[in-house]
């Protein structure tokens, strides 16, 4: 296993245990208390860590939610709370619910060691999101807690290699969108308006840009040797099937 198939092999399981926590009753229950909607927090709560910024800093940042969406969602939370807050909250349940949700994963030790390593590794230059959410006060030393953080920050790196090549590709934000899986009820959900792209003449080029994006990621991953590489790959499958519907 090469670093750039480990950092492909790791990113559906990324985004599969960080939307677990994401759609959790506990995150939902969050974004009420605060008096904020779902998407309100949803913005806040990722971009809230890069602080007291304007709404086109957040976008230019999140990339593939449309603008409008973001100072929609960034002006929404500010009149009640501050971003910065909101994200510090965030990033308390997702220690909260890894404490609950991971913490009796077997050899929890071993993948705190090796994610560690890697989000260690990462160069954040070009990586706002991560940079941001890296340095960021760790507020629960459990295990369990580590493990939900670190793997947070894998996945907020994936993203931003993402934006970085798909930029690279020559395609917008929006133009990925549409040449991705999810098409046009992605860029829906994204808050992009129509008329949308052809998504045909996008495919390949969206194709390379997660070539790109699976090199950009396997810079951090080639810190592990290539057996920890396939142990690391081993243990966030077997926990990814925990959350898997």
């Amino acid at each position: 296993m090469t670093p750039e198939q480990a950092a492909a092999n790791a990113k559906a399981g990324l985004a599969t245990i960080v939307g677990a926590f994401a759609e959790s009753p506990q995150t939902l229950r969050r974004a009420r208390l605060l008096g904020l909607s779902g998407w309100a927090y949803h913005v806040s709560a990722r971009a809230g860590a890069l602080g007291d910024v304007r709404p086109e800093t957040v976008a230019a940042a999140l990339a593939f939610i449309a603008p409008e969406a973001v100072t929609e969602g960034w002006e929404s939370t500010a009149k009640s709370s501050q971003p910065a807050e909101v994200a510090s909250w965030h990033l308390r349940e997702l220690c909260s619910w890894g404490e609950k949700e991971v913490g009796g994963f077997p050899r929890l030790g071993r993948l705190v060691e090796l994610a560690g390593r890697v989000v260690d590794a990462v160069d954040p230059a070009g990586l706002p999101l991560f940079a941001a959410w890296r340095a960021m006060p760790m507020p629960s030393q459990e295990p369990g807690a580590q493990a939900a953080v670190l793997l947070h920050l894998l996945h907020e790196h994936r993203q931003g290699v993402y934006v970085i090549a798909v930029r690279a590709g020559g395609l917008t934000p929006l133009e990925a969108i549409i040449a991705g899986p999810e098409g046009e009820t992605g860029a829906v959900a994204f808050g992009w308006q129509p008329p949308y792209p052809t998504a045909g003449p996008l495919v390949r080029r969206l194709m390379w840009a997660e070539a790109v994006a699976n090199s950009l990621a396997g810079q951090a991953y080639a810190t592990l040797d290539r057996p920890e590489r396939v142990e690391f790959a081993g243990l966030l499958e077997s926990l990814t099937h925990r959350f898997a519907r």
